[in-house]
């Protein structure tokens, strides 16, 4: 009787056991799965940016350094020139006012050079106009543009679009003098849909009423940000009283401090970047839009859109990252004379440069103090001793 028992009770145990390691099976299973759909998330196999500042003159300075700002962080981050459109409608690197030749600041501790050694402007002055951006965008460019001026994207493309310039209800003004509206904006966008252009698109706009220029979007995935509100202006930020300008825009500002901490391999979300400039910091009401977005916000990483997609070539040889574990045979001969590795901008993180005391900057004479003074003297000495003296002096 007791051995009837005792059969059952280990049938169940080994039922048990066997449910178990399948239940472990399958939850190892899904994990996998989940990885691999993680890895896989976004589907896009390459990252493109078309960057675009729309004003001229120099009080407008401190878009040409939103938009440098936002390059320097893209191509720190992997996407490559050959992959970058930037638009600048002005030069204020060679600017005549600018006291510092060839280089653009984004603080006022004039640390932090967003102009660099190797920007590569693509459209600039003139060049830069609503016609030509959509052209940009739709891909309707005449066949003698150069490759540098094209966006050429495809349907596994994710695009940003970051655009600065002064604006109102509905539009964004070109060099003062034309004016894109967020009609036509939506309508490009519809046409790089159709025309399978993107996989998915962030477009991010720094101007006043920004987010009046994506409640027209109807295209499928879309998302958007801005600086404010409709209604409210967006306001400059880091006033430098040497130059008499504004370095740059508060919105694009604090934007630019958090991507600093971004790196390639960051797992840092969009619904970070939603938050990095509450009305507390901007004055405005920055604005976002995801419901034209078909993946969820939290699972988008910003490296989708800020870094590039890094090329994985799987091989069954093994590797040696040390060069002396390597055979002899297959040793490289090392290069005696140490080469400096480039760097697109050697300077201070913004995290060290934002809680720096402004340096004194050097006195230097007004333009006429010298000549005004040589004036001084010969009217003082003409009304002391005359004319007649004049001998004594040649």
């Amino acid at each position: 009787m007791a051995a009837s028992m005792a059969v059952p009770c280990c049938l169940a145990a080994a039922i048990a056991v066997a449910v178990s390691l399948v239940g472990c099976t399958f939850a190892f299973a899904d994990e996998a799965q989940n990885q691999a759909e993680q890895f896989f998330r976004s589907g896009h196999t390459n990252n493109w940016a078309v960057l675009v500042c729309t004003s001229r003159f120099w009080f407008n300075y401190r878009h040409v350094a939103n938009t440098l700002s936002v390059y320097r962080s893209v191509k720190r981050l992997g996407i490559p020139d050959s992959h970058i459109v930037l638009m600048l409608a002005d030069d204020m690197a060679c600017n005549p006012r600018n006291p510092s030749p060839a280089t653009v600041f984004s603080h006022k501790n004039m640390e932090l050079n967003v102009y660099g050694d190797d920007v590569e402007v693509d459209y600039r002055s003139y060049e830069v106009t609503v016609e030509n951006f959509l052209r940009v965008l739709t891909g309707r460019v005449p066949e003698s543009t150069p490759r540098s001026k094209r966006l050429l994207s495809d349907d596994r493309s994710n695009i940003l679009i970051y655009m600065t310039g002064h604006g109102g209800n509905g539009f964004l003004k070109f060099q003062d003098s034309e004016e894109i509206t967020n009609v036509e904006l939506a309508d490009a966008f519809e046409q790089m849909w159709q025309k399978r252009r993107y996989n998915e698109l962030l477009f991010i706009i720094d101007t006043c009423q920004g987010a009046s220029m994506y409640e027209r979007f109807y295209s499928p995935n879309i998302m958007a940000l801005a600086s404010s509100q409709v209604g409210e202006d967006s306001l400059s930020h880091q006033p430098d009283f040497g130059i008499g300008v504004h370095l740059m825009d508060r919105y694009t500002f604090y934007v630019l401090e958090f991507l600093e901490e971004i790196h390639p391999a960051s797992q840092t979300n969009m619904n970070d970047l939603f938050q990095v400039c509450p009305k507390s910091l901007c004055v405005s009401t920055p604005g976002h839009r995801t419901d034209l977005f078909q993946r969820d916000p939290e699972n988008v990483l910003i490296t989708d859109f800020f870094g590039s997609v890094r090329k994985v070539e799987i091989t069954t040889e093994t590797i040696s990252l040390d060069p002396s574990l390597a055979p002899e045979e297959t040793r490289e001969p090392v290069d005696e004379v140490a080469t400096e590795t480039l760097k697109y901008a050697d300077q201070l993180p913004v995290a060290q440069i934002i809680h720096q005391k402004a340096k004194q900057k050097d006195w230097h004479p007004p333009g006429g103090f010298i000549l005004g003074l040589w004036a001084l003297i010969i009217m003082v000495f003409f009304k002391t001793y005359g004319i007649k003296h004049m001998k004594h002096v040649f």
